[in-house]
C-alpha cells in the first residue's frame, strides 16, 4: 500500500486513485452517489474537511502527510470493510437537506424525497396539512423534510429502534425543529392512540428473506431490523394498510414506499386499486391511497 501511494500527492491524485481501487474491487454503489469517482470524491473531501463544491483549482492542492493517512484509512475501509460512504463520513443528504447518519440506521435514499420537494403537490394541499406521521423514520429524514415541507404543521417521527430514534433526535435539534417535531418510540401505530394525520408517509422495511440474502455487502452493514421484513417483505405493509385508516383524517392520504416487493403487494391485495407514483429523478416501488380508498377496501386488509 505505502510504496503503491508514494507517488500521490494532489487531491486528484486521491480521487482518481481511490476510484480505481473501488472499481478493482467491484464496490456497490446506491448510498449517495452510484460510481466510483463520486464516491471516491465525497471521501476524499470528507477526510480533508473540504466543501462538496470545492472550486476545481483546488484539486492540484498538495496534501500533507497527516492528510494523507487520514484519506487512505477512509479509502481502505469503504474498500476492505465494504462500508458505505455514508456511515464512514456520517453524513448524508435527503430532499436537500444535510443528515448525521450512523450504522444504527439506513443510509436516506427513498424517491419520497422527491414528493418532499413537490411538498407532495398534486396529491396533498399544503395548506390543508396540519398533522403528519413519519412512520419508520430512521434518521428522522422524512419527518424533518415534511416539516421544511409543511411549516405550520407538526410531524410525529415513529420508529420502533431506539437507537434510530437517537440518531433522529440529533437530526430534529440540528435542524432546530423541536418545537415541531416530535421523535417516538412505538411498533407501527401502538403508541399513537387518539392521534390522526392529515398525512401519513412511510419507508417501512420491505426486502423479503431471499432477497435480503442476495443484497451486496454494503446493504448488510446497514440494520437489518431496517430492510428485511418476512418472507414476502411485506409483514410490517399489512399491518400499516390494516390500521391506517383509523389514524387518517377524512380527506388524509397515505404513502408508503414498497419497493421490489410492488409486485408481492399486488398479488396479496388485487382488488385494491393501489396508485403508484412516478418520479423524474428515478425510483418506483411507491403508492397512494387515499383515507376514503382505505375505508373502502377495509375488509381486504383485516
Amino acid at each position: 500500500m505505502q510504496q503503491d501511494t508514494e507517488s500521490l500527492e494532489t487531491i486528484r491524485d486521491f480521487i482518481r486513485w481511490g476510484a480505481s481501487r473501488f472499481n478493482r474491487a467491484e464496490l456497490c454503489y446506491g448510498h449517495g452517489t452510484d460510481n466510483a469517482l463520486d464516491e471516491a470524491l465525497v471521501l476524499v473531501l470528507h477526510a480533508l474537511s473540504l466543501p462538496a463544491d470545492l472550486p476545481l483549482a483546488y484539486l492540484d492542492a498538495r496534501v500533507t502527510a497527516s492528510e494523507k493517512r487520514d484519506i487512505l484509512s477512509l479509502l481502505t475501509q469503504r474498500v476492505d470493510q465494504r462500508v458505505p460512504a455514508a456511515y464512514l463520513t456520517n453524513e448524508a443528504r435527503f430532499a436537500g437537506l444535510d443528515f448525521y447518519i450512523n450504522d444504527h440506521v439506513l443510509v436516506p435514499r427513498s424517491p419520497i424525497a422527491e414528493l418532499i420537494v413537490q411538498e407532495f403537490s398534486p396529491w396533498v394541499s399544503a395548506n390543508s396539512v396540519g398533522r403528519v406521521l413519519d412512520l419508520c423514520t430512521g434518521s428522522g429524514c422524512i419527518a424533518i423534510g415534511c416539516a421544511y415541507a409543511f411549516p405550520d404543521a407538526s410531524v410525529d417521527a415513529v420508529d420502533l429502534s431506539p437507537t434510530a430514534l437517537e440518531v433522529a433526535q440529533i437530526n430534529i435539534a440540528r435542524h432546530e425543529l423541536g418545537d415541531r417535531v416530535e421523535a417516538i418510540q412505538s411498533d407501527l401505530f401502538n403508541s399513537l392512540r387518539g392521534r390522526q394525520y392529515d398525512l401519513i408517509v412511510s419507508n417501512p422495511p420491505y426486502v423479503s428473506q431471499e432477497e435480503y440474502l442476495s443484497l451486496p455487502l454494503e446493504y448488510h452493514r446497514e440494520p437489518i431490523i431496517g430492510l428485511e421484513a418476512g418472507p414476502d417483505g411485506l409483514d410490517l405493509v399489512s399491518r400499516i394498510l390494516s390500521d391506517s385508516s383509523d389514524y387518517l383524517e377524512p380527506d388524509g392520504v397515505l404513502i408508503v414506499e414498497v419497493g421490489s416487493s410492488a409486485e408481492a403487494l399486488i398479488r396479496r391485495y388485487p382488488e385494491v386499486p393501489f396508485m403508484w407514483l412516478d418520479f423524474k429523478h428515478g425510483g418506483d416501488g411507491v403508492f397512494l391511497l387515499s383515507a376514503e380508498q382505505l375505508a373502502e377496501y377495509q375488509a381486504f386488509f383485516d
